[in-house]
């Protein structure tokens, strides 16, 4: 084979070869063939860095790691894709990439017109031994300075009334303990930029309320200008601010404010109302651009982002830039959950340390005095940096009980403890279910996304698919009821499919989306609980993959199709129901004729369940360990259920065992981005 440091011939075969396999995106590709023919004299070692670079982002990474890549060359490209055959091993990027060095790999990329070390015009930026395309370098830099400038940014905070708001919203602390939702308030009051992290049930939400209870009493209570600070909370998707909106109304309205002067006018400042961050920054159709921007920005004190970890680079960058200079930004998220199916993992990142706290002695004096309670010594330490002290981490779940299966499952899954999942399984528990092996037979498999898998429907016990058809069929109103009626029966048909949901590890293969939508609806088709498999027919329950801001509706929203009366109230005709959501309660009926980017689901990733809860979830793992499979997919999908998990593992027990020894990795060096450049 000749040397791909000699000529441009083998490297553009290797790449075209890649893209042909699916290897590479046809993007990344083209972004190499642009290179070469901006620059036809341009090192092949180089072009290859740029395709890798590019092709790293549709896989989560901000840029490409060299040094990790030569380690491992596997790594560089998710090796076989989804439901693929395994790949020659000649045609391996270890094979291409055996004879380069670190060393080779830097010299090639020593080329001004295309590579840059920081600002300038070139297409890709080098720093160190991490390769990021331009836009990405930019918008990691503006994410860390941003960042710092709030941390940075003094705030003033007079200690009597934050003590006493503090003393109103909370109970006392027991003596030598720590209420970290207190805590919380505190650190995040303090900060221009603040981020509360926290696993299910820990009361993000709560918490927050009762921080922006904190900073309008604060606010209203200032002798030189009372006023009510401007507020405005955001979600990544209208999935999660649906979430965010039914929960915070009660919330708002169950706040101990009686003691305070202003109750009821810091209880009526407080909104109620959740948007998605694209609606915040008034996107436009068909570009990237927002219409709030450094020039002209959000009109607001206070921004609140829940469900943080879906937020990709890019995102929190233009949230960044959007906000006035000395606006509040607060966010909210578990750190542990998958991050954004976008190029970042940015709260995963800001939040590594958080479980160890480092705070530095100076926090852990103020918090004593200001809100009581007593830190670990543990979580101290003298070298704690800015970013640091504005993050805190609630530790006590509220939801998942000391003997909740599903709660003990996550944690152990989340410490990377594969010998205790093990023991649990063994041991049993109420709320959890294995399949596994020869129980995933085509029977077995019926029972779990018909019935649950459990022995009936009744309270308490394992649901399937056939609870919500069965609601579906049995409550329908009359031909001649009205509207109230039937928005009213969509929307008790679609709580009872929240009732289960089958999650996916991957998109394609047997064990993916692909594979199990069609072989769910065969099951239920044949059972009798829906007309049809394919088309349209009362009962299909449809995600929506692509924004449309015509229609209201946002990538990830779920409706079913329901059967509803005509417009002459003579027959009946298809409506796809869907929630209000974030525009508060209410359906919103939709014509499937103008429904362009849905797709039935059945099965969905678990990628596109962040957000949402269901009363029993099935996660369905492949037969084979693959790249995407990890310890933060398996803790994601366990945690969107509520009542009851069932796992269903077709392969050997090693695949559970690769999932939750693997980590997710994305490259990045937003934690690298020295405090200089801010």
């Amino acid at each position: 084979m000749l040397a791909l440091t000699d000529t441009a011939a083998p490297m553009a075969a290797v790449l075209a070869d890649w893209t042909e396999r699916g290897w590479l995106r046809p993007i990344d590709g083209a972004f190499a063939a642009f290179l070469r023919h901006e620059m036809p004299d341009a090192p092949p070692l180089l072009i290859l860095a740029a395709a890798l670079a590019s092709h790293q982002l549709g896989r989560g990474h901000v840029c490409l790691d060299l040094a990790a890549t030569l380690a491992d060359p596997a790594f560089a490209l998710s090796l076989p894709p989804d439901g693929a055959e395994p790949a020659p091993a000649e045609r391996l990027p270890g094979a291409v990439l055996r004879t380069v060095t670190l060393e080779a790999w830097l010299a090639a990329l020593r080329c001004e017109a295309l590579v840059g070390h920081g600002d300038g015009a070139s297409p890709l930026v080098l720093v160190g031994h991490r390769l990021y395309l331009r836009r990405y370098w930019q918008y990691e830099q503006a994410v860390r300075q941003g960042i710092d400038q709030r941390l940075r940014t003094p705030v003033e905070l007079p200690e009597a009334p934050l003590r006493q708001t503090l003393a109103a919203l909370f109970p006392p602390p027991a003596a030598g303990t720590a209420d970290w939702q207190r805590l919380a308030c505190a650190l995040a009051a303090r900060s221009a930029f603040s981020i509360v992290t926290g696993g299910p049930g820990t009361g993000k939400t709560t918490t927050v309320v009762r921080l922006l209870a904190l900073l309008q009493a604060l606010a209203l209570a200032d002798p030189a200008r009372p006023r009510a600070l401007r507020i405005r909370l955001a979600a990544p998707t209208g999935k999660a601010a649906a979430r965010l909106n039914a929960s915070i109304a009660g919330a708002v309205a169950g706040l101990p404010l009686a003691a305070l002067a202003h109750g009821e006018a810091i209880r009526e400042a407080i909104p109620r109302q959740v948007t998605t961050l694209h609606r915040l920054l008034g996107s436009r159709p068909d570009t990237r651009r927002f219409r709030h921007h450094p020039g002209n920005p959000l009109a607001l004190d206070v921004l609140v982002i829940d469900e943080a970890s879906m937020v990709d680079l890019e995102m929190m960058a233009t949230v960044l830039a959007a906000l006035p200079p000395r606006a509040r930004l607060v966010l909210l998220g578990d750190k542990d959950q998958l991050a954004s199916v976008e190029a970042g993992a940015v709260l995963g990142e800001l939040c590594a340390r958080a479980a160890a706290g480092h705070y530095t002695p100076a926090t852990a004096a103020w918090l004593a005095q200001a809100a009581g309670g007593a830190l670990d010594t543990a979580l101290i330490d003298p070298a704690g940096t800015p970013l640091d002290q504005a993050i805190a981490m609630l530790r006590v779940s509220h939801r998942f009980h000391a003997d909740s299966g599903i709660g003990q499952l996550a944690q152990r899954v989340n410490d990377g403890d594969v010998d205790g999942v093990e023991a649990l399984w063994r041991q049993g528990a109420a709320d959890l279910a294995r399949l596994a092996g020869a129980d995933c037979t085509d029977a077995g498999f019926r029972a779990l996304v018909i019935e649950g898998g459990g022995s009936g429907d009744g309270d308490g016990r394992r649901r399937g698919y056939r609870h919500y058809l069965d609601t579906l069929r049995t409550t329908r109103p009359a031909l001649t009821a009205g509207p109230e009626a039937f928005d009213a029966w969509a929307q008790q048909v679609l709580d009872a499919h929240a009732a289960f949901q089958l999650l996916c590890a991957l998109r394609r293969g047997p064990w993916g989306v692909a594979g199990l939508n069609p072989r769910i609806a065969t099951a239920l088709h044949e059972a009798g609980l829906i007309a049809a498999t394919e088309g349209w027919y009362a009962g299909r329950p449809v995600l929506v993959t692509r924004n449309d801001y015509g229609l209201g509706l946002m990538n990830g929203d779920i409706g079913i199709a329901l059967e509803v009366p005509d417009t002459t109230a003579q027959g009946w005709t298809l409506r796809v129901a869907f929630p209000a959501g974030e525009r508060g309660a209410g359906i919103k009926w939709v014509l499937p004729s103008r429904l362009q980017a849905v797709e039935t689901v059945f099965a969905l990733t678990v990628h596109k369940s962040q957000g949402s809860e269901f009363e029993h979830v099935a996660l369905a793992l492949p037969e084979t360990p693959t790249p995407i499979l990890t310890r933060e997919l398996l803790y994601t999908g366990i945690t969107r259920a509520r009542a009851h998990f069932t796992l269903l593992s077709p392969g050997a027990v090693h695949v559970q065992r690769h999932a939750i020894e693997k980590r997710v990795q994305r490259d990045s060096g937003l934690m690298s981005v020295p405090e200089a450049a801010a």
